[in-house]
């Protein structure tokens, strides 16, 4: 089911992590979900009263099963460009393999059959660009190319698997399913300092946090 976290934000629901639909400038849908999750993405894209027609842009955090698969199902509907950074936007069209090295390289070789090349534009995005009225940041760690995305006016961050809600609070993405531990709660500490206090905290799993903090809050690490 559709969750309306704010007005004109939504967290979708999702089987494995959650996508976010929010009414910008455009309409835009951060992350995907699984191949499985296509179905469940129009219908509760429908519970917002939106078609997957209607977005505009998809903002995809990295590259991971759970957070791309459900794309290439989306298509001929969906029409819009895909926004990631590299390497994880080449792992996607498959121009580029995943790293061999470690647990979340060999995690992206295996889940690799899984996936379908979506047909879809897919724009390389960098640090500090603007998408509508959200802010792109680099927060690599869990992969060598996530990102965050924030939005200051949408009073949101969605914040992807950097941080993962437990208990409350926003907890960095643990060692056996990040490319690189220290990076990630670098990652995490950086963008505390660079990203505004936002109401809605969006991660890709867990529960979203919907009191003002920051970005994530200290007592969270």
């Amino acid at each position: 089911m559709a969750r309306e976290l704010a007005d004109r934000v939504w967290q979708l629901e999702l089987s494995a992590a959650s996508a976010y639909l929010v009414e910008d400038r455009d309409l835009l849908l951060f992350d995907a979900g699984t191949p499985r999750a296509a179905d469940r993405i129009v219908d509760e894209i429908g519970e917002t009263g939106h078609d997957v027609g209607d977005v505009d842009r998809v903002l995809v955090t990295h590259y991971d099963l759970d957070h791309v698969g459900g794309l290439a199902g989306l298509t001929p509907e969906l029409d819009a460009p895909v926004y990631m950074r590299e390497p994880d936007a080449s792992h996607l069209t498959g121009t580029e393999k995943p790293g061999l090295l470690g647990v979340k390289g060999f995690v992206q070789r295996v889940t690799r059959p899984l996936l379908s090349v979506p047909d879809l534009e897919v724009r390389r995005v960098v640090d500090g660009e603007e998408v509508g009225s959200f802010t792109a940041y680099h927060t690599p760690g869990h992969t060598r190319g996530h990102m965050a995305f924030v939005s200051d006016e949408r009073d949101v961050a969605v914040l992807g698997d950097l941080v993962r809600e437990n208990s409350g609070r926003l907890r960095p993405s643990p060692w056996y399913l990040s490319h690189d531990t220290n990076a990630v709660r670098e990652s995490v500490h950086t963008l505390a300092t660079r990203a505004p206090t936002v109401a809605v905290a969006a991660p890709g799993h867990g529960s979203p946090l919907t009191e003002r903090v920051s970005l994530p809050s200290s007592p969270s690490l």
